[in-house]
């Protein structure tokens, strides 16, 4: 493979990873600079290297945030993403483009904010809201219109005005930093984990199934975009005005700008204003106000060719550090942790932030007493990203990096080639007791209600609960010793204690902290073996010959089965009644009708979920994959299949086949 098609299959690999992580999971791992690069990169080498062109690549679309639990709704007209950038001089340039594209014509600018929410179409027919749809694909998305009714700031119903009969509003749905740091309040109490941003708890809440809950949350909406046939204007800045005179929330910071220093001067304002805002923002946006102009420009598949977006630089600062701390995890492993004195950034107060590892702090060369510069990128996690030395006092020291674990002083072990220190005192040490202790519980495992970390340490601490297996000793009575632990609580979490009884055997085996055994794992080596006796006395050949499953793994799992205390622990958890063998049911339907076969899902489908499809390739043996290539075996297709997505699965001859054809292919 040639090295640049080597670099742009990787970037378009990361970008879709990354894009599943924020429109799907809303979960993102990389800051908006970094995912901004990494796309600005894969455009670069594609324009370099027109021979590896794909129509599938993520430079051709907008990422997704389709989920499979509402209905999915064709946009009248595709809701393309803005082609954006951090610096000023692009904003300039982008200026000077639109001016010689539209033969030196003087030009007008609308400079308005760009809100850090969840996108949304809304339209209205007859002055009356009949729907409103996630951005989705851009082509494409859910209908999420029963949530966004329980949204007090959106208008269902026009009064009367010189609205069109049917027209399209395109906005943003937005929660405040005063709902947002409510709910995290709330979270924390119930000890649940804490939202990154209000972006993402913004677009949590409105694919959340329960209209009741969307509206206890207190969404808002900004809007800032007319669409329809026949608009009775013909620049953008009326039909905001109009947007207002109709109801609609509309920014009054939106501004008319003429010239370049104007655009300067707004940008320049806004970088420091905009942290006193109401909600969350990541930049302004810039469009060209006339409509015949924005006609002339055009578009490019992806985004619109007259307007750009201006990214604000990762919000920065400078604070003191005050200590290191090294923490011991759930798998031994210790993180050391920068303790600062509190910084405000991107609307909260950042007191800590993750150094990693001992390589990631050596190279930082991070002193005692030191002032460090820490960043939110795209306002998610804090981290240190680098030292001001013109402030290090002459005597300092380096920060050392522990050599026993800082709990149970047992001395630290690592592996050859790993980054990671590890505390080997497994059954000794207690973050890692009550860590497994708080894993087990989680709602991806056993889900039992009630008990979150503070509560594990509370039932460690009184002793009745030393290991996962205690908890099935657990009664109302001695819950009551409990601090914090009431009388509702301490049902909860019996109710919770006996419904993990039926939590099927994939999870349980997730359940039990094995290092190196993810989700995916624990489902792949339970259908494999069937059931935990196998599982425990399986050998390494055994247990690499399952799919995707290493010497690392296996190791890992013959080690962990090694250990008499954890076959007692599972010897008690069998006795307490848990699922300790795939069900006759998840047998049956287990098989190896698609083994070494790799399929893309792709379409929407009558008879189950493409979730539901997903499974049933496992448990036949299939493998999932993404994208199409020449190693694919079929793609399964359904209604709406993607045309390009069809155009490269007949032009490398894979087969397609229908929802009757796969479940008749699985019997």
């Amino acid at each position: 493979m040639d090295i640049f098609e080597a670099e742009i299959d990787w970037l378009r690999r990361e970008i879709n990873k990354h894009n599943h992580n924020y429109y799907v999971l809303n979960s993102p791992t990389i800051s908006d600079r970094e995912f901004d690069d990494m796309l600005k990169r894969l455009e670069t080498l594609e324009a370099e290297h027109r021979e590896f062109f794909d129509p599938l690549s993520p430079t051709q679309r907008v990422g997704s945030d389709i989920s499979s639990g509402f209905r999915q709704v064709a946009h009248h007209t595709p809701m393309q993403s803005l082609g954006n950038t951090y610096s000023i001089e692009e904003v300039e340039e982008f200026v000077r483009r639109c001016r010689a594209s539209l033969a030196g014509n003087d030009i007008t600018i609308v400079g308005e904010m760009k809100y850090d929410g969840t996108s949304i179409s809304l339209t209205y027919e007859a002055g009356r809201l009949v729907r409103a749809v996630t951005r989705g694909d851009g082509t494409k998305g859910d209908d999420v219109t029963t949530n966004v009714k329980t949204i007090r700031s959106i208008p269902l119903q026009l009064e009367p005005g010189d609205w069109p009969d049917t027209f399209e509003v395109r906005g943003e749905i937005l929660m405040p930093w005063k709902s947002f740091d409510a709910l995290n309040r709330e979270r924390a109490y119930n000890e649940e984990p804490l939202l990154a941003n209000p972006r993402n708890a913004a677009a949590g809440t409105l694919k959340t199934l329960n209209p009741a809950e969307v509206a206890r949350r207190n969404l808002d909406a900004y809007f800032y975009f007319l669409v329809g046939d026949d608009l009775p204007f013909d620049n953008h800045w009326d039909s905001l005005q109009a947007m207002k005179r109709w109801g609609f929330k509309v920014s009054d910071h939106a501004k008319i700008l003429h010239t370049i220093d104007e655009v300067k001067a707004f940008i320049d304002y806004w970088d420091t204003e905009r942290k006193h805002l109401e909600v969350a923002t990541d930049g302004l946006v810039f469009k060209i106000n006339n409509y015949a102009d924005q006609r002339t420009l055009g578009s490019t598949a992806k985004s619109p060719r007259w307007a750009i977006a201006y990214k604000f630089q990762a919000e920065r600062a400078l604070t003191k550090l005050r200590f290191v701390s090294f923490e011991t995890g759930r798998m031994g492993v210790i993180t050391p942790v920068a303790n600062l004195e509190p910084v405000l950034l991107s609307g909260t107060i950042v007191k800590r932030a993750s150094l990693h590892n001992a390589d990631i702090l050596r190279q930082l060369d991070i002193h005692l007493d030191d002032y460090l510069y820490v960043e939110k990128g795209g306002e998610i996690i804090p981290k240190i990203v680098g030292v001001d030395l013109s402030q290090r006092r002459p005597d300092s020291r380096p920060v050392e990096f522990v050599t026993h674990c800082p709990v149970c002083g047992t001395q630290l072990v690592r592996a050859e080639g790993e980054a990671a220190w590890v505390c080997p005192n497994r059954n000794g040490c207690r973050p890692q007791i009550t860590g497994r202790i708080e894993h087990f519980v989680s709602r991806k495992m056993m889900d039992i209600d009630g008990i979150g970390e503070e509560t594990a340490e509370q039932l460690f601490a009184v002793g009745l609960v030393k290991n996962i297996a205690d908890i099935y000793d657990l009664t109302e009575d001695r819950l009551e010793i409990v601090g914090r632990v009431g009388e509702l609580t301490s049902r909860r979490i019996m109710r919770g204690i006996e419904a993990s009884k039926q939590v099927p055997f994939e999870r349980v085996v997730f359940a039990l902290s094995i290092p190196n055994v993810g989700e995916t794992v624990a489902k792949k080596i339970a259908y494999a073996m069937v059931d935990i006796d196998r599982l425990m006395n399986a050998d390494v050949e055994t247990l690499t010959s399952i799919d995707e499953i290493g010497n690392v793994i296996a190791e890992s799992v013959i080690d962990y089965f090694s250990d008499p205390d954890n076959r007692q622990i599972v010897e008690r958890l069998r006795a307490a009644g848990l699922q300790m063998a795939i069900s006759p049911e998840a047998r049956a339907a287990v098989s190896d009708r698609l083994k070494g076969k790799s399929i893309v899902i792709s379409g929407v489908f009558q008879h189950h979920s493409r979730d539901e499809y997903k499974k049933l390739i496992e448990q036949n043996g299939g493998k999932n994959v993404s994208s199409i290539s020449r190693k694919t075996d079929y793609v399964l297709a359904g209604d709406n299949m993607g045309p390009a997505k069809l155009q490269k699965a007949n032009d490398l001859g894979i087969k397609i086949i229908n929802e009757d054809e796969f479940l008749k292919l699985i019997e």
